[in-house]
């Protein structure tokens, strides 16, 4: 995360348009001034490396706006998508020295960054840090069960459809959350990204996103823009109804 081309500036936590469910959800007062203390933003462009595997970690951080991919290469050449950071998803292990994947920007990404070992000394003394970091990582770990069972027994159909929900939920949009009414997203990843991320091929990613259109389960504008006239029909594609 020390890339020279990244643009560093500060905003006011006031203004952060994750303050409330980021890292520093829980902090108040003088909690939110020790960290604006250490902390700074980073923007990156779109297919800028942010951090690599296997480099020193000396910062962590809270994506304020944007998506970036998690990638994991095999000593052969390949590499995988393994996960996704999305807004007010935090990057980066306090007490880890190493990062684990390749972080890539796949849209514009905005930064809240901190510097590792005096927010690891945050996490000492600040119980609302630490517990929000434990909610965080143990949510994470649901996630990445329930991506295990995606990836293992789920079809193309509903891997797309999960996908799509996953974007939905997160895209801060109050009526895709509740997936009550219709609603509008941006896929932030190209087809061949999504397809490396759900362990398909791009004609069948292409393939399930035009059934589901026919089945009006959405509706497509342009390359990325897709339209959910109704949240539930696609939780039920999904095969994930709450």
């Amino acid at each position: 995360m020390n890339s020279p081309s990244a643009t560093q500036f500060k905003i006011d936590c006031t203004y952060c348009p994750v303050r409330h469910r980021a890292i520093c959800a829980r902090c108040e007062g003088d909690e939110i001034e020790r960290l604006n203390d250490i902390k700074h933003y980073r923007s990156y462009e779109p297919g800028q490396t942010i951090a690599f595997q296997g480099e020193k970690s000396e910062i962590v951080a809270s994506v304020v706006s944007g998506v970036a991919t998690l990638t994991t290469s095999l000593e052969d050449g390949r590499t995988q998508v393994v996960g996704l950071l999305l807004p007010s998803d935090f990057m980066g292990r306090p007490g880890r020295e190493t990062i684990a994947h390749d972080v890539v920007a796949a849209t514009d990404v905005t930064l809240c960054c901190f510097q590792k070992h005096p927010f690891e000394k945050l996490l000492e003394e600040i119980p609302h840090l630490n517990q929000r970091m434990l909610e965080m990582a143990l949510d994470e770990l649901d996630a990445a069960r329930e991506w295990m069972l995606l990836l293992g027994r789920k079809s193309a159909r509903e891997k797309v459809a999960s996908f799509l929900l996953l974007i939905a939920r997160r895209s801060g949009n109050p009526e895709a959350k509740s997936l009550g009414s219709e609603s509008k997203i941006e896929l932030p990843l190209s087809r061949e990204v999504v397809a490396n991320y759900l362990g398909l091929t791009i004609e069948t990613v292409s393939r399930q996103l035009t059934i589901l259109r026919k089945d009006g389960v959405i509706d497509l504008e342009g390359a990325r823009t897709i339209l959910i006239p109704e949240g539930a029909a696609l939780a039920e594609a999904a095969g994930a109804i709450d």
